[in-house]
């Protein structure tokens, strides 16, 4: 079973960075989930699917990593895209889009 190390993106309901610092070592899942037929859950039988550990650095993930002899990838973050905008725009003449209020 391949662990990754990567670092987690921004999610959709946040606007700031947080808990995107830092680097994650998780384990792909060894079997697929199965839905539990009386309640509808959906679960799993790979313990390892829980685990989500955290390092500073990437170089200290892929130390442990090698230290426990766990094979891995590591998946680069690609560079976020800064779009500055302006509170203004929204109420300028030539702006592209209809009005809706």
């Amino acid at each position: 079973m391949v662990a990754r190390i990567f670092k987690p993106a921004k999610t959709a309901m946040q606007s700031g960075e947080g808990r995107t610092q830092e680097w994650v070592l998780e384990f792909a899942p060894a079997s697929p989930r199965e839905i539990e037929p009386l309640m509808g859950w959906t679960g799993t039988r790979d313990m390892k699917a829980e685990v989500h550990l955290a390092f500073d650095t990437k170089e200290e993930a892929i130390a442990y990593a090698e230290r426990e002899g766990i094979p891995y990838r590591v998946y680069e973050p690609s560079p976020r895209k800064m779009i500055r905008k302006s509170y203004a725009d929204n109420f300028k003449f030539g702006r592209i889009g209809r009005w809706t209020h």
